[in-house]
């Protein structure tokens, strides 16, 4: 049996609640985007120009999703990402070929909440990833509040 050993999150302080309880914790929006692979409007969403310092977690679970450090204005009105906290072993991809394209849907392990899509070589992204998340999908953490919330071990990884 192989070991992970390179894992920052550990995917078992994340559970996924019942399908009651994530109805009745999250608004209309956040449960079409989440649960239904529905995406939020440009420019309209919570965290399209959020330029705080802190982490970006799963809205459902609250598991440790992105860090502020690798968020970047990509013009597209929805928050960008170059990379993932844990990047190799945080979201689960899927092919989307709905609307007549083939995309790459990011979701989150955990919580297998349907965050957005991920995008290579795009010119704008230090990495040349583009990870297009819905803000409806996320819930933020301020930088301040992180160990108060439990997180205070990714501390390092926001700069």
């Amino acid at each position: 049996m192989a070991t992970i050993t390179n894992i920052i999150v550990d995917p078992g302080n994340y559970q996924r609640p019942s399908e009651e309880a994530i109805k009745s914790m999250l608004t209309s929006l956040q449960y079409n985007v989440t649960q239904k692979a529905s995406t939020e409007p440009p420019f309209k969403n919570e965290y399209w120009d959020n330029h705080e310092r802190g982490l970006y977690v799963d809205v459902v679970t609250g598991e440790p999703l992105f860090s502020s450090s690798d968020k970047f204005d990509s013009g597209t009105g929805w928050p960008s990402f170059s990379k993932g906290i844990d990047d190799e072993n945080t979201f689960v991809y899927i092919v989307d070929k709905s609307l007549g394209m083939t995309r790459t849907e990011v979701r989150s392990r955990a919580g297998n909440s349907h965050l957005g899509h991920v995008f290579y070589n795009e010119g704008l992204s230090p990495t040349g990833t583009r990870f297009c998340i819905n803000s409806a999908a996320l819930r933020f953490v301020p930088y301040e509040q992180m160990e108060a919330e439990g997180y205070g071990y990714l501390m390092d990884y926001i700069k």
